[in-house]
């Protein structure tokens, strides 16, 4: 049975589906919180259940995709699969939120050399069909998809709490404030901690405004393509928007939201680290946000003071914890990584090789652990000889150093086991992710507030792409969803 969205569990099912996946996750955290680059040197393979070793070292690349990542059919497999590794596998996938948005067609079925864009980029790699031209200017692809489908939206938003100002937290050089702006109509005000993103932003507006007088004057159909509902520029400031500077800026949005000031939706696309959670306490907190439309990443990087767990709930449940490790791997591009399984990318065999190298590091130095290292994007392509002593090179350690030739190839010879090995916890990944992103619903939700937690973007050309979505007063959020099935449909 297919794992249920968020907008379709209740209250009370949200927080049994968090207290589910915190059980799960305290049944595998010595899995879960361990390196993989430290697979020979701490023998991780002794923290995998001794049942499940055959199996999963036999598997290949494909396999591991399709088995594990994607939870595809097991039918025809010549082993036969521990009963806990099946219950592992299914709850990986029955507790995780579904990822794949409505209103987006998924890629073509990924094989080598295919193309991971979404639709509105398979006539041309660069430029979203669905964008007007002045809107793609300076915006990657990926990002040209997400402004699209989240200000879209906002609108509805903006239109179902009444509200015609966005509040734009973290937002860099504007694309979206520009977009909500010019092609929506909204009065928007971004804030971005960068003074030099801010003037880039307002640079980038001044050229919007120069090209549109460009193709006004040449009365061009690009004018009508752009749909231009506004020629009001966003306002853009220079504001920190974390926890030290939260009460400053409740108290600039209150000012502003006196005796007949008008109401505000607050949005933020991809909050990293503590911006996420300093958003959500904004929007509860400030009486003049009536709407919330946040995209979180980069969970490893927000406090543990204030990032999570946000909720009573969540906070009052044994083991909750979620370790730097945890918070990393919820991070990770899962769907990109299942892409490469399948296409068997030669670059696989890099796991493998900086495992090893760990192992040679420590002989060096005992007391070295992990130490970062950037070997570039085609060290796997050289033999391994070559890889280590590059590596040894970045390090400042001696490349000139031997090794036993005959240990080192023995570990070489475990690549498939290494990979399997990665591949559990990154399996994992969806879950963690989906109790962080409860988490804050149900905070919100324990303060009476309405949400929705939606996947927006397609997943393998935006891996974080769940949008959680809140408003103040009850049924508003109810217009952002197509009355049949219950998901987001923005135009």
């Amino acid at each position: 049975m297919p794992s249920l969205g968020a907008h379709q569990l209740s209250f009370e099912e949200q927080k049994q589906r968090a207290a589910d996946i915190v059980r799960l996750l305290s049944m595998y955290i010595d899995i879960l919180d361990s390196y993989v680059i430290e697979f020979f040197s701490e023998n991780l393979w002794e923290k995998v259940p001794r049942s499940w070793r055959l199996t999963l070292s036999a598997l290949t690349a494909p396999q591991l995709a399709s088995l594990l990542l994607e939870n595809g059919s097991s039918a025809g497999q010549e082993s036969v699969w521990p009963l806990s590794l099946l219950a592992f596998r299914a709850a990986a996938h029955g507790l995780a939120l579904p990822r794949q948005p409505r209103g987006v067609s998924p890629p073509r079925e990924a094989i080598p050399g295919s193309s991971r864009e979404p639709e509105e980029f398979q006539a041309n790699k660069s430029q979203s069909s669905r964008l007007g031209h002045l809107f793609r200017k300076h915006v990657r692809p990926k990002k040209q998809h997400e402004i699209r489908r989240l200000a879209g939206l906002v609108k509805k938003l903006c239109n179902a709490t009444g509200c015609e100002h966005v509040v734009d937290m973290g937002s860099g050089q504007g694309h979206l404030s520009r977009y909500l702006a010019f092609h929506h109509g909204l009065q928007l005000t971004g804030l971005e901690a960068s003074e030099e993103l801010v003037t880039a932003a307002r640079r980038f507006d001044r050229e919007l405004l120069l090209g549109l007088e460009k193709e006004t004057r040449r009365e061009t159909e690009g004018v009508r393509e752009l749909s231009l509902h506004s020629l009001d520029p966003p306002r853009h400031l220079v504001h920190q928007v974390l926890s030290e500077e939260e009460g400053k800026l409740l108290e600039e949005l209150e000012l502003g939201q006196g005796q007949g000031s008008p109401p505000l939706v607050l949005a933020a696309l991809h909050a990293c680290g503590d911006l996420g959670p300093a958003a959500l306490r904004l929007f509860a907190q400030c009486p003049g946000a009536r709407g919330l439309a946040l995209v979180s990443c980069c969970y490893m990087k927000a406090s543990e003071e204030g990032g999570y767990p946000m909720s009573a709930w969540v906070r009052s449940l044994p083991a909750h914890q979620l370790p730097y490790k945890l918070r990393e791997t919820a991070c990770h591009a899962v769907e990109d990584f299942a892409q490469r399984l399948r296409g068997q990318s030669p670059a696989l065999r890099s796991h493998c090789y900086r495992a090893a190298l760990e192992v040679i590091i420590r002989h060096l130095h005992p007391h070295l652990r992990r130490p970062p290292l950037h070997a570039g994007g085609k060290a796997h392509l050289l033999p391994f000889p070559d890889y280590a002593r590059e590596g040894l090179r970045k390090l400042g350690l001696h490349s000139g150093m031997s090794w036993d030739v005959a240990q080192v190839e023995a570990l070489l010879e475990q690549g498939n086991k290494v990979l399997a090995y990665f591949c559990l916890t990154l399996s994992l990944a969806p879950v963690i992710e989906t109790l962080i992103l409860l988490d804050r619903v149900i905070y919100l939700q324990e303060q009476g507030f309405h949400c929705q937690l939606l996947p927006l973007f397609e997943p393998r050309f935006s891996p974080r792409n769940f949008v959680l979505l809140a408003a103040k007063l009850s049924g508003q959020l109810s217009q952002l969803l197509c009355p049949a099935d219950g998901a987001s449909c923005p135009k």
